[in-house]
């Protein structure tokens, strides 16, 4: 990175930082977590991104209640984003792409599920990423053809709402259909929010609540975006069978579900942080959805009117942006957005970004040690330039990450054991 704006850039990673810590699961869990029901057990079930450091939580707060006898089950997280535990098993599957490990795990976690018996306690522990790590297609449509059109899906520029309300249709476990295998039990679902408006249907795409989608909405996204599927995915989707419960559903009746994080509480807590440092925080919003490159060229033109108004600034946003693909390079939304920022702002002075992913990896090729993101500093142009390297062509081949790693300004955490989307901060300092 840049030293000549050092204190600059030790503020972005603070408010970063921040914003995870808040909503990681050691500290938003345990407040949470049911009572172990007389004569009965907990059984926990779960998949995310924040999974493993959610098992963790809930483990450790029951042994230490003294009642570590009556906790088993399993969850199902992002290779790479494993940890250690005594109680409750950690599998590692596929993700943004499903693998076999992801039929597997949602095969295992709807017989679990179907298992408890009429004292126990379902316990799911849900996050971001639960989409993928949770595989189960219907009838007539193999794992392959389900994972083709999941990679047409995320290269088309559809909204991650738009994609989901798809996967849930060529699904036995999204949309409800968890919640309708432990039919009869008590079901209490435990949330990490990464979806705008906190939606508990897009949580992991709601295996554990009424899904207010159709098949018929299936259908037009598809159609919306040009993606003609296999026969056997069109047959599929015109299958009454395959309709999800919708909500008020009787199978739906014991459910209970309960948001252990927000996005707007990580943003308010950075909000603090920066207020505190003298920067007049404005949060834009904790769903913001777009083009990547388009939302920062908006954004830019807000910071910009800010420094003529001489407006000391901290703009503030969440959501999950996204990309659409139109070259071969590699990087997430938020790897996007930094690099249209820093073009759209073009070596402005006192304007300084960053955007990263609360989980800890932002687009990539799906391992542990992908980058979070990235930051933006008023001579990331210029020093681009210097080295020959141009930042729109970069733009225009979907390189983010090479841009950003040619500067060195890439933000790496790793795996943050949570996931509530993603985190962007724009500091205006007159």
């Amino acid at each position: 990175m840049s030293t000549a704006f050092g204190d600059a850039q030790a503020k972005l990673l603070e408010l970063f930082e921040a914003a995870v810590s808040a909503a990681h699961p050691a500290t938003c869990v345990p407040p949470n977590l049911p009572e172990v029901p007389p004569g009965g057990r907990i059984i926990v079930v779960g998949a995310g991104k924040a999974a493993a450091a959610m098992a963790q939580a809930a483990e450790k707060h029951y042994i230490e209640k003294g009642q570590g006898g009556s906790i088993s089950g399993f969850v199902t997280t992002r290779h790479g984003f494993g940890l250690p535990t005594e109680l409750i098993e950690v599998v590692e599957a596929g993700h943004p792409v499903p693998d076999e490990n992801s039929i597997t795990s949602a095969r295992r976690a709807l017989e679990l599920a179907a298992s408890a018996g009429p004292d126990d306690t379902v316990l799911c522990l849900l996050s971001g990423g639960a989409s993928a790590l949770w595989a189960a297609p219907v009838d007539g449509v193999t794992f392959d053809m389900k994972q083709a059109l999941t990679r047409h899906l995320l290269k088309s520029g559809a909204r991650i709402s738009e994609i989901n309300c798809v996967r849930k249709h060529l699904s036995r476990i999204k949309g409800g259909r968890l919640a309708a295998a432990a039919s009869g039990k008590q079901l209490v679902t435990l949330a990490i929010s990464d979806v705008p408006h906190d939606s508990p249907d897009a949580i992991g795409s709601g295996p554990t609540v009424g899904d207010p989608t159709t098949l018929a909405d299936a259908r037009g996204i598809l159609e919306l975006y040009k993606i003609t599927p296999p026969a056997e995915i069109a047959k599929a989707l015109q299958e009454p069978a395959n309709e999800t419960p919708p909500p008020g559903s009787g199978a739906l009746s014991r459910s209970h579900y309960q948001l252990a994080a927000r996005p707007m509480a990580s943003l308010e807590t950075a909000a603090k942080i920066a207020a505190a440092a003298g920067y007049r925080v404005d949060i834009l919003g904790d769903s913001l959805e777009g083009e990547a490159r388009d939302v920062a060229a908006f954004h830019a033109a807000m910071a910009r009117n800010a420094m003529q108004r001489g407006d000391r600034v901290a703009l503030m946003s969440g959501g999950e942006l996204t990309v659409t693909v139109r070259g071969n390079g590699s990087g997430g939304p938020n790897q996007e957005y930094a690099l249209g920022l820093a073009i759209a702002l073009d070596g402005a002075d006192g304007i300084y970004g960053i955007a990263c992913d609360t989980d800890g990896t932002d687009g990539g090729v799906g391992k542990a040690d992908d980058p979070a993101g990235a930051v933006v500093l008023p001579d990331s142009v210029k020093r681009a330039r210097d080295i020959g390297v141009d930042a729109v062509t970069f733009l225009q081949n979907n390189d983010s990450t090479g841009f950003f790693r040619e500067l060195g300004d890439l933000v790496m955490p790793g795996p943050t054991q949570t996931n509530v989307n993603d985190f962007r901060v724009i500091l205006v300092d007159p």
